[in-house]
């Protein structure tokens, strides 16, 4: 489960043509447009009024996303490269479709705030890369744009908040935080906590020998910490997603994820083996069940869909380590 030292294969932002930024520009439009039509089509029974705002948005969207598609054509014909958010590093994924039906009305106004953040910054950025005077105007053009319907969402949601204002900058401060730190340090509990289960239970019924079982155990929480560490921090440099520092962000997630290796490795520092093989496996399952409350009360996963996927997931593990190391 440890990610690939260098990440995933993405370009960076820095190394995209002009043309690719703009075809980046249009299928970010694209897909931004469909979003808030799902959204609205979400609202539109309870929220009427709301979902008429994110019509009005999404209208806004196709309308940046012709005019890109306008100025693309001008430049350099009709065939647009397929570059997508996925495909360079920094952007923040957006939810699928199947994902939007569950969100309330104030998780998708908190959604539609980041994403106007989000595009606002690459327009922004997008502005340095290029060097034709019509499309620096047209992406600073639409950078002012995004602007200003980032205020229109902000507008939304005091207007609806449900004891008044909203302090903003509280909102974005606590938002920020969850991307800092929360987000990279849950991904790194939940692959050292899960990804070390097979390899020290395996060697544990091996080997039955605890000193040498927590000495494995020990290399793999601090090998799998300094690969998702590493990871997080190659990944993204937080200047397109606004998911802040790299250092912080990868420091969150390797230092979690050696936690997480090491919480069901230190009790074979116990010299008896059954004892501290007991110990080890209640660690885990109190582990399994802390990811998925963190899951729940953060990063907004319904807690029985969280502890299913994690409790279930980490038992199979577990389970596989001791099957192998018995063999």
């Amino acid at each position: 489960m440890v990610l690939p030292l260098f990440g995933r294969a993405k370009r960076d932002f820095s190394s995209l043509r002009e043309a690719e930024i703009l075809a980046l520009a249009i299928s970010s439009e694209e897909d931004d447009a469909r979003i808030y039509k799902a959204y609205a089509a979400h609202l539109r029974g309870e929220y009427p009024d709301s979902a008429r705002i994110f019509d009005d948005m999404a209208e806004v969207e196709d309308s940046h996303r012709r005019m890109l598609i306008d100025m693309f054509k001008r430049r350099f014909g009709d065939d647009i490269p397929l570059v997508r958010r996925e495909h360079v590093r920094g952007f923040i994924e957006r939810r699928p479709d199947w994902l939007m039906k569950t969100l309330s009305l104030d998780k998708i106004r908190r959604q539609s705030v980041l994403m106007e953040e989000q595009a606002q910054r690459f327009y922004r950025a997008a502005m340095n890369e290029v060097s034709d005077a019509d499309t620096r105007k047209l992406l600073g053009d639409l950078a002012m744009a995004e602007e200003a319907h980032e205020e229109l969402a902000e507008t939304l949601t005091e207007k609806h908040a449900p004891e008044g204002v909203r302090d903003e900058e509280a909102a974005k401060e606590h938002r920020q935080f969850l991307l800092t730190w929360v987000q990279p340090g849950l991904a790194g509990l939940m692959d050292g906590s899960v990804s070390t289960l097979a390899p020290i239970f395996a060697a544990a019924f091996a080997t039955q020998d605890t000193w040498q079982t927590f000495l494995i155990g020990l290399s793999a929480a601090v090998g799998a910490g300094i690969s998702m560490g590493f990871t997080e921090a190659a990944h993204d440099d937080g200047k397109l997603s606004g998911r802040g520092s790299p250092i912080k962000r990868g420091i969150a997630s390797g230092v979690m994820t050696m936690l997480g290796g090491l919480g069901h490795a230190l009790p074979y520092l116990i010299p008896d083996f059954w004892t501290a093989t007991i110990i080890a496996i209640v660690v885990v399952f109190f582990e399994l069940w802390a990811i998925a409350f963190i899951q729940n009360k953060y990063m907004e996963t319904p807690f029985m869909r969280a502890a299913f996927q994690v409790v279930l997931g980490g038992g199979l593990v577990l389970a596989a380590g001791m099957i192998i190391g018995s063999g």
